[in-house]
């Protein structure tokens, strides 16, 4: 069963010159991670705030755990946590301040609800009488975190809750979120630019100018790319790039870490005549190697 459903939603800026979104339709299933993956500006934020009441759409409709998000958006407040991409908690605060703080907003305590948060607070309870705003960045995502668990909510919206922290962070909030579903079965909604971190979900929905371009688990997103992917580099990294774009048979080339990840046409390429080819052009130390696509090889043939 859906707990949120989403129908159609479209929204837009600036008098309707900027769209952000582009008429998004999905739904979340219980007890589910549900990942929104895309960089910066795709529409990730304003369709959090549409789901979380925030923000009213042009047109469409959502439902979060059976409620409106229009008609019945008092209501959804009490049912949701919403952890908003920027840390938004009182930073004159301590930490045990604000958790009290927002367990009292939401008529309960931290007692009531202390089983929720129990494993992520005891890893910040040793700073509890720190000021919110002299935590780590780490501290930071933690204690936002519980203030959006303490009453207990059925729906989790987490809006790029890793950007700006630690990879051992990064890893140790996953783990949190895993625990979460393991043990309370709480459906989780979490957007990212990061499309490492897409196979960390149950289900993915990778976005881009507002739109979907797919949805489907990360196993079966990759399972579905059928592209010829080749894994190259040379002494000469910068130049590379603009080397393969103009050689014929490559279609697509961009940068992937250490290598430049480029697509080929096989009938017309192979590695040898590609490595010729390079060497020619003045490129040493050059190496050429077939590899499985990640995400983000899926999302940028997607994005084409």
């Amino acid at each position: 069963m859906a707990i949120v459903s989403v129908d159609n939603l479209k929204m837009s800026y600036d008098k309707g010159r900027v769209q952000a979104l582009k008429g998004v339709t999905f739904d979340v299933g219980e007890g589910e991670i549900f990942g929104l993956i895309g960089p910066d500006g795709a529409g990730k934020t304003s369709l959090f705030r549409i789901l979380t009441t925030l923000l009213l759409a042009d047109s469409g409709t959502a439902v979060v755990d059976g409620l409106d998000v229009v008609k019945d958006y008092k209501k959804i407040r009490q049912h949701i946590g919403y952890m908003p991409g920027r840390f938004s908690l009182y930073q004159d605060l301590t930490v045990e301040e604000n958790l009290s703080f927002f367990a009292t907003v939401f008529n309960t305590t931290i007692e009531e609800n202390y089983h929720l948060v129990e494993d992520i607070y005891r890893q910040i309870e040793p700073f509890k009488k720190r000021k919110a705003g002299k935590l780590s960045g780490g501290m930071k995502q933690k204690l936002a975190l519980s203030c959006a668990l303490i009453h207990a909510p059925h729906v989790l919206f987490l809006d790029e809750p890793t950007t700006g922290v630690d990879p051992v962070s990064r890893k140790e909030f996953w783990e949190m979120l895993q625990k979460l579903k393991k043990n309370f079965k709480l459906s989780i909604i979490v957007s990212t630019p990061y499309m490492d971190e897409a196979v960390q979900c149950d289900r993915i929905a990778l976005i881009q100018e507002g739109q979907f371009l797919t949805i489907d688990t990360p196993d079966n997103i990759i399972k579905a790319y059928t592209q010829t992917l080749w894994a190259v580099r040379s002494d000469k990294m910068h130049r590379l790039l603009t080397d393969l774009r103009g050689i014929k048979g490559v279609k697509t080339a961009f940068a992937f870490g250490e290598n430049h990840h480029a697509t080929v046409d096989p009938s017309v390429l192979t590695i040898d005549s590609l490595r010729e080819q390079l060497d020619a052009l003045g490129h040493l130390n050059i190496v050429i190697e077939a590899v499985e696509p990640t995400i983000e090889d899926c999302f940028m043939n997607l994005q084409e």
